[in-house]
């Protein structure tokens, strides 16, 4: 049997948010943090039960034996380091430049945005996650293991392990996972790519009005594969 962990959250926005309510429904208890100071994150630790509460990053950071990191990407350089060391860390961030600003090593495809954190996070293990799906998407999706409609999620990162203890967490909150490959290959269900956010909302233009479709390991594979630089 699976001990039942405590997982961080370094940013609880749409993403992040929606992440914790799947973990605290799968028996998980929850740290949430912000940038804006664990008194913001009253209605949400509220809404999510004794098995929730709010902290400082550094805290939320120290708290977790899992740790998802879901802020902007231009922010990425303040997620504390220390605290993290040793630990798997579940990077959501996707590269916007039009709210991050221009990253030059990433407007020349010369490096990823796991690739980035896992160079600011050094004593970690980054695995990329949760980036190409819509928020309404990831909470409405979620099936018990052996579901005839489960969906999955790509999952890239260097290290076996850490991909392992990754795919443990969304087989426990409601998916199966894809292995994409190293932080390296995160680019393949990055924005503007065919894994990216449109395979769950059924290829519509307007993904994020659908209710969502459940994507299989196998469709998700295919869009990986059909993906271009």
């Amino acid at each position: 049997m699976v001990a039942m962990t405590t997982i961080g959250f370094i940013g609880s926005g749409n993403i992040g948010g929606t992440v914790a309510r799947l973990a605290v429904a799968a028996g998980h208890d929850v740290v949430l943090s912000n940038s804006r100071g664990p008194e913001t994150l009253r209605e949400l630790v509220g809404e999510l039960g004794p098995g929730a509460r709010a902290a400082t990053s550094a805290e939320a950071a120290e708290a977790g034996d899992l740790v998802v990191v879901s802020v902007p990407l231009r922010a990425y350089r303040d997620v504390p380091v220390e605290p993290l060391a040793g630990k798997v860390v579940l990077d959501t961030n996707n590269y916007y430049p039009g709210r991050d600003g221009n990253i030059p090593e990433l407007d020349d495809a010369s490096t990823t945005t796991g690739e980035l954190l896992q160079r600011h996070l050094t004593t970690s293990r980054v695995v990329k996650v949760f980036n190409n799906i819509y928020f309404g998407h990831l909470r409405a999706l979620a099936r018990l293991s052996g579901a005839a409609d489960r969906s999955a999620l790509a999952i890239a990162g260097d290290d076996a392990d850490a991909k392992e203890k990754a795919t443990a967490f969304l087989d426990r909150i409601g998916y199966d996972a894809v292995d994409a490959g190293m932080l390296a290959d995160g680019w393949r269900f990055q924005p503007g790519t065919p894994a990216y956010g449109l395979v769950y909302g059924g290829d519509t233009e307007n993904f994020r009005e659908s209710p969502g479709v459940p994507v299989d390991a196998a469709t998700l594979r295919a869009k990986l594969d059909d993906a271009r630089r």
